[in-house]
C-alpha cells in the first residue's frame, strides 16, 4: 500500500470524502456531525492522506495539528470494496507515526457511539486508545465518544 499526501483535487478521493461526509450524516441529528467535507480538510493545520493499491484508492485519513503537542485523527475512511482488508490499520499506524516524528505527546480522536462504528472504535482499542471526556471545541454529547492516546 502506497500512503501519499494528497491535496483533496483528485476526482476519487473527492468522491470518497463526500461519500463519507454523507454516511456519517446518516447517523447523527443535524448538528452533530462532527465530519470534515473537503473544504474543511483543506485548511493549513490539516495533513490529508490518501492510501492507493496500485492506482486504486482504498482508504485515506487525516492529521490535525491542536497544538505543538497534540495531534487529532480524522477523516479515517477506508473504500467499501476493501473493507477488512487491513487499510484502516496501516493508515492509523502511518499517521500515529507522524504524529510522534512532529513531537506530539498525544493523539485524540472523535467517533460514533453508534453501532455502525463499532468496528471503529475497536481499531482504536486495539491500538491503545482510551476514552476521554472530549478535548479542543468538542462537546458531549449522546452520539460521540472520544478517544485518547499518549504517545
Amino acid at each position: 500500500m502506497d500512503i501519499q499526501l494528497d491535496d483533496l483535487t483528485g476526482s476519487e478521493i473527492t468522491a470518497l470524502i463526500e461519500e463519507h461526509f454523507h454516511n456519517m450524516g446518516l447517523h447523527y441529528p443535524e448538528g452533530m456531525n462532527y465530519g470534515f467535507n473537503i473544504e474543511d480538510l483543506k485548511k493549513p493545520e490539516i495533513t490529508f492522506w490518501s492510501a492507493w493499491e496500485q492506482s486504486e484508492l482504498v482508504g485515506c485519513g487525516a492529521l490535525i495539528e491542536l497544538d505543538s503537542q497534540h495531534g487529532e485523527l480524522k477523516s479515517m475512511k477506508t473504500v467499501s470494496s476493501h473493507l477488512r482488508k487491513g487499510v484502516s490499520k496501516q493508515i492509523l499506524e502511518y499517521i500515529m507515526e507522524e504524529a510522534k516524528q512532529r513531537g506530539y505527546k498525544r493523539l485524540s480522536l472523535g467517533t460514533g457511539a453508534m453501532d455502525a462504528f463499532e468496528p471503529a472504535r475497536k481499531l482504536y482499542e486495539n491500538y491503545g486508545f482510551q476514552y476521554c471526556k472530549p478535548f479542543s471545541d468538542y462537546e458531549d454529547d449522546p452520539y460521540s465518544v472520544f478517544m485518547t492516546k499518549e504517545l
